[in-house]
């Protein structure tokens, strides 16, 4: 887009409108972010308004300060819109006003002319000087009326305009020495300016040659920052005459503002010095006029050109246009993150450049319009492995040696929730006490996530579920923010001893994440419960009694204790001591078995009731104990055992005749009974072995509870052990062996001895009456 603009315009001027220009709507520059750029990083004179799509002056425009005599006078700029980039480029073609007046390089204009001097002899004045170009430049001289001279215009070649002096009519230096005119300047702008000039003439005597240069135009080249002081030229002109007509002076006829503050020249000798400093990306090439005279006024003029060569004196600029910080982790690879514009004043191979980004960091650059670049991605981001990064970006440019700039861009990854919580522990176990209180704190679970704040926090629940029908939340709790898992109940190790939980951890982003960890919970055992004796069985108001044969040996099995204890480990390790004897040397317990023994063989003389008191002791800390008594008669025949009629359920005497009546009628039936016992007796001999001596006394299995199993050591009943229980009459007063179910044997809990003695059949018979159910036992 080109546009035209007059220099001296005040700010806010409207040049043009760049939407209706771009046919693009005017909401679409402020959403791709219009802007204005300067190409080489110059001031800026322009911008845009984003409200109107205007493009307006920000600062007044000098055409002579920028551009001087150059033509045309061009301002490049860019217009830079994102998303997707574009780039137009913008040019201002700024117009000459006449706001600067001519003027001479000398106020005063010295001649001395002979008055020898032909009609019509030329004299060249010096041009004058108009910082504007075009028809506001210098148009025309004019000539205050006089006598002797009038003024003709010539154009130069490059398209000024100088005056001389003719003589018109010849001088008498005896009438008038001196002369004095005024020269006038005008441009062609409007309304007109002009600048004047005194011309001074002194009358003298002929000088008929005029300085000659050796060049009309000399050229020179000129490095950019040339030290100050250095000679760039020497010019010289040489004159024919002799003596003080030969001596020529050197002078700037004409200069601009900006040369005259850059160059000096020597009066005498014609050398042109630097004065200042040059800059190439200002100015790249000067024009200066020379004007060589002698001493009587004649003179000739020649041009010298400095062409200034460009030096790698600036390092590439980088800009950073746009940048979208942060970027999210999850951007896909050649996601545009940022916009950067790359400018060097320098020209040529000094103003190439090459851009590159650090290394081991996933961006690159990707050259776009002109020098422009956009920073994308290379591969996926990770912010748990970086969250961000310090981008270096280095611009080299061509020249020699070549000069960089370097820029970091501190660029922040944010985060996405794409981690879900991980367990510090696969699976998690933990062991709780029984008969814990409520709240105490079973263990902790912990899961980290590596996601940032909120997709990082994490919280924790159970996943609802039962046990045994119950669900777990009515066994433990947990604190959602800690992971602190709490009893909510105590527990019994003899009701389960072993349950198992699932713990999720959710973090907190959207849509949440989660993960989830087996607990088991192991409960462990306490002492609390005291050894159960389970034979014989501890009941006050019936008696149980094992019959020992009295030719029992040493060492044999008269009768056992099973005792079991609902704790496990050592708590549950029961050991067995006979704490009160009738006859301390005649019976030993087995410490761990329970199994009681004799010590030596039975003999005559031993008290026939035998009567133990065990205690049973548990392992644990501290120990419980239970005792029991154990009953043991020492006989072959029941009719040897007067005592036992101590035991047998007595009436009051108040009630003896009924008993008799009602024990006749009994003799009666147990004959009857009796026949029918004599035929299970034999059939019972057939299928079960005789032990190896009479009165053997067994335990019966029926005692031993399912959910009890023997370890070894500990004391609880072996399930090896079965025993079967026999009750003898005697060798001498019988010839058979009461055998019958294994509740038969024993003397049981619950039950009565009754011992009725006929004489008339000479026989006893002992009947077990059991008054309580057998699951009881």
């Amino acid at each position: 887009m080109s546009y035209n603009i007059p220099e001296e315009t005040k700010r806010q001027y409207v040049i043009g409108n760049i939407a209706k220009d771009l046919r693009m709507d005017m909401k679409q520059l402020s959403a791709r972010k219009a802007r204005i750029e300067t190409e080489d990083s110059s001031k800026r004179y322009c911008d845009i308004n984003l409200n109107t799509g205007d493009l307006i002056v920000t600062e007044t425009i000098d055409r002579e300060e920028l551009c001087g005599s150059q033509i045309p006078c061009i301002l490049g700029y860019e217009l830079v819109l994102e998303n997707p980039l574009e780039v137009h480029r913008i040019i201002l073609q700024i117009e000459d006003i006449n706001d600067n007046a001519p003027r001479f390089q000398n106020e005063r204009i010295i001649f001395e002319i002979t008055e020898s001097a032909d009609k019509g002899q030329r004299f060249r004045l010096h041009e004058a000087h108009d910082s504007d170009i075009g028809r506001n430049a210098v148009n025309g001289y004019s000539l205050e009326k006089n006598q002797h001279f009038i003024l003709t215009v010539h154009d130069t070649a490059d398209g000024g305009k100088y005056a001389e002096l003719v003589l018109e009519k010849e001088l008498d230096r005896e009438q008038q020495k001196e002369i004095d005119m005024i020269l006038t300047a005008t441009d062609g702008g409007s309304p007109q300016r002009s600048g004047t000039a005194v011309i001074h003439i002194t009358v003298l005597d002929a000088n008929d040659n005029v300085p000659v240069f050796s060049e009309s135009v000399y050229k020179v080249t000129l490095a950019e920052n040339t030290p100050s002081g250095t000679e760039v030229i020497r010019v010289s002109a040489t004159d024919a005459d002799e003596g003080p007509n030969g001596e020529v002076t050197y002078e700037f006829s004409r200069i601009s503002d900006k040369a005259v503050k850059l160059f000096s020249i020597d009066r005498t000798s014609g050398q042109i010095v630097l004065t200042g400093e040059i800059d190439y990306e200002q100015v790249k090439k000067y024009e200066i006029g020379i004007y060589a005279q002698d001493a009587f006024g004649l003179s000739s003029t020649a041009k010298v050109i400095i062409d200034v060569t460009d030096v790698n004196d600036n390092p590439p600029r980088i800009i950073l246009k746009s940048v979208n910080n942060p970027v999210l982790e999850n951007s896909e690879p050649g996601t545009e993150v940022g916009i950067i514009n790359v400018q060097d004043k320098d020209s040529g191979e000094n103003r190439q450049i090459r851009c590159s980004v650090q290394q081991n960091v996933p961006f690159k650059l990707n050259p776009s319009v002109k020098n422009y670049f956009s920073l994308v991605t290379t591969k996926a981001l990770d912010r748990e492995k970086e969250s961000d990064y310090n981008i270096t970006i280095t611009a080299t440019d061509g020249g020699s040696p070549p000069l960089s700039t370097s820029m970091t861009i501190h660029l922040f990854v944010s985060d996405v929730n794409d981690n879900p919580p991980v367990f510090e522990q696969q699976s998690y176990s933990t062991y709780i006490s029984e008969n814990n209180k409520p709240g105490t704190s079973v263990c902790s679970v912990s899961a980290n996530d590596l996601d940032w704040r909120q997709n990082g926090t994490v919280l924790y629940s159970l996943v609802p579920s039962e046990f045994n029908g119950v669900p777990v939340s009515s066994f433990l709790s947990i604190n959602g923010d800690t992971g602190v898992i709490h009893a909510v109940r105590s527990f019994d190790y003899e009701q389960f001893r072993n349950f198992t939980v699932k713990v999720v951890a959710r973090d907190n982003g959207s849509p949440p994440l989660s993960s989830n960890v087996t607990v088991k919970v192991f409960i462990t055992d306490e002492n609390d419960n005291s050894p159960q004796i389970l034979y014989p069985v501890p009941d006050g108001k019936s008696l149980m009694t094992e019959m020992v044969p009295k030719a029992t040996l040493s060492g044999s099995l008269v009768s056992k204790v099973i005792a079991v204890d609902a704790d496990s480990g050592q708590n549950a390790w029961l050991s067995y001591q006979i704490v009160k004897s009738t006859d301390p040397g005649l019976f030993t317990i087995g410490l761990h078995s329970g199994e009681i023994k004799t010590q030596r063989d039975i003999s005559d003389s031993d008290i026939m009731k035998q009567n133990l008191v065990i205690s049973v002791k548990d392992n644990g800390q501290p120990s419980l104990s239970t005792t029991c008594a154990v009953n043991l008669l020492i006989s072959d025949n029941l009719s040897e055992v007067p005592e036992l009629k101590d035991m047998t359920y007595e009436d009051n005497n108040s009630k003896l005749t009924s008993y008799l009546i009602t024990a006749l009628v009994c003799v009666s039936t147990f004959f009857l009974t009796f026949i029918i016992l004599i035929v299970a007796v034999k059939f019972c001999h057939r299928r079960k072995p005789r032990l190896l001596f009479d009165g053997a006394v067994a335990v019966p299995s029926a005692y031993l509870p399912p959910n009890y199993a023997e370890v070894d050591g500990a004391g609880t009943l072996r399930s090896s052990y079965n025993y079967d229980a026999y009750l003898t009459t005697g060798s001498r007063t019988s010839d058979f062996k009461f055998v019958s179910s294994y509740n038969e044997n024993t003397l049981p809990a619950g039950g009565t001895l009754k011992s009725v003695i006929s004489d008339s059949f000479g026989t006893h018979v002992v009947t077990l009456v059991n008054t309580e159910e057998a699951d009881e036992v």
